[in-house]
């Protein structure tokens, strides 16, 4: 958190940064009621800032947290904390369909897994179809519905001279073991990882076997 003047010009008070989005839908949008509802936050001084992670950067009051979070829901927006934590699930646009493409699987899994404490910022994508996006490919953790069954691929990394295609951990998984794999590798990298530590150096470290066992 940091301190910013908000309001009168003598009165200091402490501002606390959310992450915002409008949850897991077709497509990552955004409709004039919430829209409205995040403007009536923000004075001429405020920025939002727009994450990689599908998110939207506010800065509001502290006292006045838990009624932003409460006036957001009520227009469909989700609240997450910020930090090194796992991020809201980064989805594909569910082209085909919200059934056809599991997209009740992706708001479980986003349900039980964002905001969990981790040692570095954890993100974790999912694509309906082997076909669209590759998201899932190069994320920390990356889940691929393909027919009726998931794909579950680790340590990808996105940037850097040193890029790379996450691999392969579990094949034709059901919704539910999907959220126990998951769940699980967030659980021993929380326990395991260093301070600061990346999901893909920790896996170098380690090794994927103790994902597995």
């Amino acid at each position: 958190m940091n301190s910013r003047e908000w309001g009168c010009l003598d009165q200091i008070e402490k501002m606390v940064k959310l992450a915002v989005n409008s949850g897991i839908s077709f497509g990552a949008k955004l409709n004039a009621k919430q829209l409205s509802a995040i403007v009536e936050y923000m004075d001429d001084s405020n920025e939002l800032e727009l994450t990689t992670f599908q998110q939207l950067y506010i800065e509001v009051p502290e006292s006045k947290v838990e009624l932003v979070k409460e006036k957001f829901k009520e227009v469909g927006l989700y609240c997450y904390p910020v930090g090194n934590v796992v991020k809201s699930l980064r989805t594909c646009n569910f082209c085909k369909g919200e059934e056809e493409e599991g997209m009740p699987v992706a708001k479980e899994l986003n349900r039980r897994i964002a905001g969990k404490p981790v040692p570095f910022t954890l993100k974790v994508s999912y694509t309906g179809c082997p076909i669209g996006c590759g998201e899932p490919m190069v994320s920390d953790i990356g889940i691929m519905k393909i027919r009726d069954h998931y794909n579950l691929y680790v340590g990808g990394k996105a940037k850097g001279k040193d890029a790379e295609v996450g691999s392969l951990l579990f094949e034709n998984l059901t919704p539910e073991e999907v959220y126990e794999k998951v769940e699980k590798i967030i659980t021993v990298y929380s326990q395991k990882g260093k301070k600061r530590e990346t999901f893909y150096k920790f896996l170098k470290r380690i090794g994927k076997d103790q994902l597995i066992s």
